[in-house]
């Protein structure tokens, strides 16, 4: 069974990966992380240099290509690429997968991305708590058809990740 973590940047993807893959005994791959292993770029160096277009292919080609795995995998995807493509439709159809949306409120996101936003090329270039506010909930809107298709819908607004990890399980298993 592969468990595929969908939702917007900070909202626990990789942090709750990494306690459901301890606690299910399996690996974590984290998309973006396997894209730079296979390209030999980071995916700031494959965006100037080959273009968001390139990207998203590759992105798509490395979703199948994990999809297709055999393995037992937590896999965590980057939060635009449900939205590219097919790709949310391939999540979807894979039999032996199943799609979990981790759900942040816009307050949420906010207040976990204004200390980070540095180390987050997407939105480094904000100056201001407003302006921040208004990208990621323009942001949210316009994802949220995709991450909704989820077949599982975790809210994770005011709870620990252990929590979070056990309400997956249960609902999982």
């Amino acid at each position: 069974m592969i468990i595929i973590l969908i939702g917007y940047m900070a909202s626990g993807k990789s942090t709750i990966g990494k306690k459901l893959a301890e606690k299910l005994k399996c690996d974590l791959v984290d998309l973006d992380d396997y894209i730079e292993e296979k390209e030999q770029l980071t995916v700031t160096e494959i965006f100037k240099n080959k273009g968001e277009i390139y990207f998203r292919k590759q992105e798509t080609h490395y979703l199948k290509e994990l999809l297709a795995s055999e393995s037992q995998i937590i896999l965590s995807l980057g939060g635009g690429t449900p939205c590219f493509g097919n790709n949310m439709e391939l999540i979807l159809n894979e039999e032996h997968a199943t799609s979990i949306y981790l759900r942040a409120s816009l307050p949420t996101l906010v207040k976990k991305l204004i200390k980070k936003k540095a180390k987050r090329p997407l939105i480094a270039h904000l100056e201001t708590e407003e302006e921040l506010t208004e990208f990621i909930g323009k942001h949210l809107f316009e994802r949220s058809a995709f991450y909704n298709q989820a077949e599982v819908v975790i809210s994770t607004d005011n709870k620990s990740k252990k929590d979070i990890v056990n309400e997956i399980t249960t609902k999982l298993f």
